[in-house]
């Protein structure tokens, strides 16, 4: 018998709950319905243009240091593959840096022919200017 008067209760709170909510969002807080045009702020439209400029800027100004470092790291991974590729080249013992189109190797390496062999192949590479030789014989 508790049982039964336990559900019922139950069901009639969530049932007037649910009323209560449908209710309140069909004719809005006072109980008169509003249009959704009343709610909306005015937005000062030259203030957004302006803010919205300035941030495609910083976009625009993010991409290109976003690609620039692309690019650095594709000449860097291309020369250091083609050094990985080639038996006279001992890679793990050659640093590549690279900034824009200016190759940096530094290391060291065990004979002049793999300096000259890993020089080479830097030089070779598509996009590359310039390679800095700072590579040392053991």
């Amino acid at each position: 018998m508790f049982r039964a008067l336990l559900r019922l209760v139950l069901v009639v709170v969530i049932l007037a709950a649910a009323a209560a909510f449908f209710m309140g969002y069909k004719l809005g807080d006072n109980g008169v319905a509003t249009p959704v045009a009343a709610k909306v702020p005015q937005v000062d439209t030259a203030k957004a243009r302006a803010t919205g400029a300035a941030i495609g800027e910083k976009v625009a100004t993010g991409a290109a240091h976003a690609e620039e470092a692309l690019a650095e790291g594709s000449l860097t991974a291309k020369i250091k593959a083609k050094m990985a590729l080639d038996d006279t080249v001992k890679a793990l013992s050659i640093d590549v840096d690279t900034t824009g189109s200016v190759v940096t190797l530094s290391g060291s390496v065990h004979s002049e022919t793999e300096k000259a062999k890993a020089l080479q192949l830097a030089r070779e590479t598509a996009g590359v200017t310039q390679v800095v030789d700072r590579l040392v014989i053991r």
